[in-house]
């Protein structure tokens, strides 16, 4: 088992816990961005830095995950798509995204998409990572690596 980051967009204090993580459990940890990215000097963590262009990393990690890899992203389009390989994808928030789950969610991506292209003003993004938020993405991923020990 190996662990993707969407670290473009991964907040600093997810990636601190999952620098942790495989620092403790020598799982792999590989963060895929398009830009340099600075991580500690830990054998089990790697990056890879990408061209720049929309979705460039996410095809990266696609390319990459295999069966029971976990993807760390809140990106619903790429989750579907680690979903379909036999990955699994969890969002910063601590949320699994699953075959259950992720059709809804893509939907109503697709649907708040389309309403802001019409120019309907909604949402305002997401609020920022609560203590919560941490909490509960550190107890999930836990309950995933646990799985595999």
């Amino acid at each position: 088992m190996k662990i993707y980051v969407d670290a473009d967009a991964c907040p600093t204090v997810i990636k601190d816990i999952l620098y942790r993580v495989s620092q403790r459990t020598g799982i792999e940890l590989i963060l895929v961005a398009n830009q340099a990215l600075s991580t500690p000097r830990i054998p089990t963590v790697r990056t890879i830095q990408v061209s720049s262009g929309f979705d460039v990393a996410d095809d990266r990690i696609v390319e990459l995950v295999e069966a029971d890899d976990l993807v760390i992203t809140a990106d619903i389009p790429l989750a579907a798509e680690v979903i379909d390989k036999g990955g699994k994808a969890l969002n910063p928030r601590g949320e699994m995204y699953t075959k259950a789950n992720i059709k809804a969610r893509l939907n109503m991506r697709d649907f708040m998409d389309s309403m802001r292209n019409s120019g309907v003003q909604v949402g305002g993004g997401p609020p920022p990572l609560a203590q919560r938020d941490r909490m509960a993405f550190a107890n999930a991923l836990d309950s995933y690596i646990t799985k595999f020990s």
